[in-house]
């Protein structure tokens, strides 16, 4: 029984990830253009530090986590 909610949870989130990934470009093309995101454009450089945009989605998927967590007990 355990194993069968596993297989169904994983299979669950691969499509999730799966639809992520193909409207990914749509939607987080904000990511890395945040205001506190580091750009450095020079000829034959280019660094991208996203300081917020990784800011923005730790605190997210923290939250989830914990909203999952709080939903198990």
């Amino acid at each position: 029984m355990e194993v069968g909610k596993a297989l169904l949870l994983l299979g669950l989130f691969l499509v999730l990830l799966g639809l992520l990934l193909l409207y990914a470009p749509k939607l987080f093309s904000w990511f890395g253009h945040l205001p506190g995101d580091i750009r450095i454009e020079r000829e034959g450089l280019r660094v991208y530090i996203p300081l917020t945009s990784t800011l923005l989605l730790s605190l997210f998927l923290t939250l989830l986590l914990n909203l999952i967590q709080l939903l198990r007990r």
